[in-house]
């Protein structure tokens, strides 16, 4: 996830690029079909068996370089597989945090970071998939975060909770926000915050306590609780009360990749909405002949298209290390509202087939309501873009 030098021109491909990329992801996920994600949602599991066909083919490393056992290569790429793992019907929820949380540890991690980790990472070997951020009484507002991490000689001691906290009973290491200098005593709220790479294997049962949090979707979400975890000082990412603006630095990625899966599950929509349409006959027509069933598909079409544009625009300003930030949140939010479109289009046009399970349209509209609230709401966005953009009074 190296940026290009700035002066790196900005070249956009308007065709399906990374071809051999999708098919290869396509051919994946067409062994994991509607039945495979009922099934894990009926019981509320984990996708293992996909996640490791994913690690095996190596696009969970495709953005660790190659001298560290990854494919090396650019956002773009990694934005075209999460789309393609969507617009097929499946997840990439399972297995998505690895490809952006990776970027705090490669951008600011010691070498000796990066060499112990990465490599096992890449492999498949070591999973990365918990974000520790997100906390009960703060939401949005992190540098209000209240979980802390005290200095105790060679170690730090843990104490606070997360929540929301996905995938962090099927993860090997955890990236964890912490602040270790109170908000008080801090001249400025974003200092003060720090980020750790915690190894949960050691940290269950000592200090760290993993609870399901039950959801409306099957997000393998949890609550975690830190009560005097000792973590090791070496740890501590980069520079102690830095962490905030680690984390920043990778939101760009994560609001490109996210605006990539939602982009994925519009199309997804609209390719079976559109099918069913045409093929459903009451009154004597297909009903797709219909404006009122029509339009709204139409509508979502463009709306996708549109996104498509501004998703592709953020990853060229990211690779060619030029500020990407509001191209990366208009296209979260573009992509975002365009699946949503595109959801309620396909679900309206099923009409009641669209509650049934085995058409797998519900299942999937349930899992893109949440692109409008996570990982950034669609009203931050907008405060964003009214305040950094317009240079409007700040609202919040």
């Amino acid at each position: 996830m190296h940026d290009a030098p700035p002066d790196r021109p900005v070249s956009l491909d308007l065709g399906e690029d990374f071809a051999e990329i999708r098919d290869s992801v396509r051919r994946i996920c067409a062994a994991f079909d509607g039945g495979y994600w009922r099934d894990l949602e009926a019981r509320e599991g984990y996708p293992t068996e996909f996640v490791t066909a994913l690690t095996e083919a190596g696009y969970l490393a495709a953005l660790i370089p190659e001298a560290y056992g990854g494919a090396g290569l650019p956002l773009r790429a990694a934005s075209a597989i999460l789309e393609e793992i969507h617009a097929s019907g499946c997840n990439a929820a399972a297995c998505h945090a690895q490809m952006y949380i990776m970027g705090t540890l490669l951008r600011h991690g010691s070498d000796a970071q990066k060499a112990h980790y990465l490599p096992q990472i890449a492999s498949g070997a070591l999973r990365l998939q918990a974000f520790g951020v997100t906390e009960p009484t703060t939401g949005s507002d992190t540098t209000r975060l209240k979980t802390r991490a005290v200095r105790d000689g060679d170690h730090y001691v843990v104490n606070g909770q997360k929540v929301w906290t996905s995938r962090a009973l099927h993860s090997d290491l955890m990236l964890l926000l912490a602040r270790t200098t109170p908000h008080e005593q801090v001249k400025r709220k974003t200092e003060g915050l720090s980020v750790f790479l915690v190894d949960m294997r050691e940290a269950r049962g000592h200090g760290m306590e993993i609870r399901p949090l039950r959801a409306m979707i099957n997000h393998n979400s949890t609550e975690v609780f830190f009560d005097n975890l000792r973590i090791p000082a070496q740890a501590l990412i980069g520079e102690e009360g830095k962490g905030f603006r680690y984390i920043l630095d990778g939101m760009n990625a994560e609001r490109v990749l996210v605006a990539s899966e939602a982009l994925g599950d519009a199309r997804w929509f609209l390719k079976k909405a559109a099918a069913y349409a045409t093929e459903r006959v009451v009154f004597d027509r297909p009903i797709g002949q219909n404006q009122g069933v029509q339009f709204p598909i139409a509508r979502a079409y463009a709306e996708t298209e549109a996104a498509d544009l501004m998703i592709r625009k953020a990853a060229a300003l990211f690779q060619a290390g030029q500020p990407s930030g509001d191209a990366a949140n208009m296209a979260k939010m573009l992509a975002s509202e365009a699946a949503w479109h595109a959801a309620e289009a396909c679900l309206q046009t099923h009409g009641g087939f669209g509650y049934a399970r085995e058409y797998d349209v519900e299942r999937k509209w349930r899992e893109t309501r949440l692109m409008q609230i996570a990982p950034i709401s669609t009203n931050m966005i907008l405060a964003y873009i009214g305040e950094h953009i317009l240079k409007m009074p700040r609202s919040y």
